[in-house]
């Protein structure tokens, strides 16, 4: 059947208000024409991320009232553990608040006060950092390197994995500067670029790159089973394969990970770090406590845990996955034959447009993705996110604006009514103003600074 349904029943509503383009101009100019500012309540469809904003299934509501409490050794972290042992192979495994807290410690391991023999800092490098893990590369003292294909940076192209890391350019770096890589990084499925897939040939490749120059190999796995769903529908040889299967061998090729269960754990908060290295596993078990929590549940309470456990099963499923990637497929091509240039093929999380080709009367310091991502919201009350010149803090090798969908929440007629407001938007986008900065942190600015619309007062 060519319509998309939802492969669940709906048991509980929550009522979004709607709101008139007045009241949310009103609203965006108080926030600072920031969208993180604004309170949810006054957002009627809310694509700003798909990090914890899904809804759970009534067998994790399940395992939310059977959660154990205790500090240390309750039932619920060792069920937590057994899903996650029996998903990715890893027997180390810790519980963290969400992903940028595995990051933090990891990077803290790995680079705070490390020195190279050539004096240089050390460098990590990635397909494409997202802006938490270049925020905590760059904290701990390292320079975040992005590695895509050219194909990864070539929005309009269509080709089955824009994930992939360049191998050459890895090769090149690591016989230059082995000695100041202190380990590789592979972000499954690639945010930064569109949500866009790593093929298990890309994998593998890079793990015999590792493994010849003496390298640990982390993934950054927060969209592990979309990635392997992609894995099943685009490569060679491997449609025959149960997703769990290409699941864990993606995990066998790497020497750790981080997770945040946020995303494919199909929880509302939560993140696994993973660590094949018994003596990296101690010293990351110690960091744990000392910031997040006891081991057994690292920041997190046991319902958290028994959630997550479920989620971790749930979201292997093919029912599941076929419909999570053809609904965000759907929007994609309904924007497409609206005339409104994405970033191709659609992700398995989100549809990116290209602010830069929607907007190229806006150069990349007048930030055209920030324009775009506010009059979607002034003119529909949809909430996205700018992932370009904004986020990355200089100029950006695409000026992007993610409309992330949460797993499980929006339905169909959510979905037509987004198309609606982005063809409007694009139907005004000549007019739209230019943007600059007024206040910003130093770092990950594009979470609290304030912005100015150049045609204001």
């Amino acid at each position: 059947m060519k319509t998309i349904i939802e492969p669940f029943r709906i048991k509980s509503v929550e009522p979004i208000r709607m709101s008139t383009p007045a009241e949310r101009a009103a609203w965006l100019a108080e926030a600072g024409w920031n969208l993180f500012r604004l309170p949810s309540e006054r957002v009627v469809i809310d694509l700003l991320t798909d990090s914890g904003t899904g809804a759970m299934s009534s067998e994790q509501w399940a395992g939310v009232l059977r959660g154990d409490e205790s500090y240390a050794g309750a039932p619920s972290f060792f069920r937590f553990a057994r899903a996650v042992e029996d998903l990715t192979g890893f027997t180390n495994v810790l519980p963290t608040h969400q992903g940028r807290a595995c990051e933090r410690i990891l990077c803290e391991l790995l680079l705070r006060g490390r020195t190279t023999p050539s004096g240089r800092r050390p460098v990590v490098p990635n397909n494409a950092h997202f802006d938490t893990t270049r925020a905590n590369v760059e904290h701990g003292g390292a320079e975040a390197l992005d590695l895509l294909t050219d194909a990864g940076r070539t929005p309009g192209l269509v080709a089955p994995f824009k994930g992939d890391m360049d191998l050459a350019r890895l090769e090149a770096l690591l016989a230059a500067r082995a000695d100041d890589v202190p380990f590789v990084m592979i972000t499954i499925t690639c945010n930064t670029n569109g949500g866009q897939p790593v093929s298990l040939a890309n994998l593998r490749a890079v793990r015999a790159l590792c493994d010849r120059f003496g390298k640990p190999l982390i993934l950054d796995a927060c969209r592990f089973a979309e990635n392997a769903w992609f894995v099943k529908q685009r490569e060679p040889g491997q449609a025959g394969r149960a997703v769990r299967a290409i699941v864990r061998e993606q995990f066998d090729l790497a020497d750790g990970a981080t997770i945040s269960a946020k995303k494919d754990g199909l929880v509302n908060t939560g993140g696994i770090l993973l660590l094949r290295d018994p003596e990296l596993f101690r010293r990351a078990s110690d960091l744990l406590i000392l910031t997040e929590g006891y081991v057994t549940y690292g920041g997190l309470a046991g319902r958290d845990l028994e959630a997550m456990a479920v989620g971790l099963g749930e979201v292997t499923d093919d029912d599941y996955l076929r419909y999570r990637v053809r609904s965000v497929e759907f929007l994609g091509e309904r924007l497409l034959a609206a005339g409104v240039e994405i970033v191709r093929p659609p992700g398995g999380h989100a549809v990116y447009i290209d602010a830069a080709k929607l907007c190229p009367h806006l150069p990349a310091e007048r930030f055209p993705g920030q324009a775009v991502a506010c009059a979607l919201y002034e003119v529909g009350g949809v909430r996205s996110c700018e992932i370009g010149t904004v986020m990355r803090g200089e100029p950006a090798p695409m000026e992007l604006v993610r409309l992330a969908i949460p797993r499980r929440t929006y339905t169909q007629s959510h979905v037509e009514y987004v198309v609606e407001v982005v063809t409007e938007v694009a139907a005004r986008a000549a007019t739209l103003p230019g943007y600059e900065i007024v206040e910003a942190p130093p770092a990950l600015r594009h979470f609290s600074a304030r912005f100015r619309p150049l045609n204001a007062t």
